[in-house]
């Protein structure tokens, strides 16, 4: 088998990442944690989009943020969703997982940066649904591995109560929340349920052809029209 080849790497925010190619398949590692991404797994980041953006039917310029951009995948999905009139904002709190969507990674999703209706901001979303309340139409969360996260210590404050409400508060009313993770967490469903948001959970398979891993996605509802 061909070996990965490390194509570069970084230290942001208290975490080491490496980007490594092997043909066309990529791979994001960071620290000694091992795998973060891989090129060929996107299915269900896929599938957190369009579950987002089913819910913005009837809104005509919806205004919709992703928090994480990683492979460009995610964002790919809810462009492809959202219609022409959208306002898309991405937060990506690592500068060079921007930097490498737009040297390295770009093809792997058709260059979803480039888009017009995108707005890229190097940011932790936790702070950009703090500054913006009743802005969002939609928020779609695939940061690190959802609230089992290993990357950062600090992601409970995305994943915990206070991240929770500043995620309800920064939804228009019926707005809605997609959140992704690597496993189920119970505790987080009654967290969601307790702020406030009519909650379902769905389980994804990691690839289109429904082998690998099953991915968890929460679809978190804020009542109201």
């Amino acid at each position: 088998m061909i070996p990965f080849k490390l194509l570069d790497s970084a230290s942001d925010h208290g975490s080491s990442m490496r980007l490594y190619q092997r043909g066309d398949e990529f791979s994001i590692r960071v620290d000694k944690c091992g795998e973060l991404m891989n090129s060929r797994l996107h299915n269900s980041e896929d599938v957190l989009a369009e579950l987002a953006c089913a819910h913005l039917t009837a809104r005509a310029s919806p205004h919709v943020l992703v928090g994480g951009l990683g492979m460009g995948f995610t964002l790919r999905a809810a462009l492809s969703h959202v219609g022409p009139r959208a306002h898309v904002v991405v937060s990506e709190l690592m500068p060079a997982v921007v930097r490498w969507n737009r040297e390295y990674l770009g093809t792997l999703a058709g260059y979803p940066l480039n888009d017009e209706r995108v707005l890229v901001l190097e940011q932790d979303v936790a702070r950009v649904m703090q500054e913006h309340r009743k802005a969002f139409d939609a928020i779609m969360l695939d940061v690190d591995n959802g609230p089992d996260a290993f990357t950062r210590d600090d992601n409970d404050a995305l994943y915990g109560f206070r991240g929770l409400n500043n995620a309800y508060e920064a939804l228009k009313p019926g707005g809605v929340l997609t959140v992704w993770s690597a496993a189920p967490d119970t505790a987080f469903t009654q967290r969601m349920m307790k702020v406030g948001f009519d909650v379902e959970q769905r389980r994804v398979r990691a690839h289109a052809s429904q082998r690998g891993n099953r991915h968890t996605i929460w679809i978190g509802i804020r009542p109201g029209n």
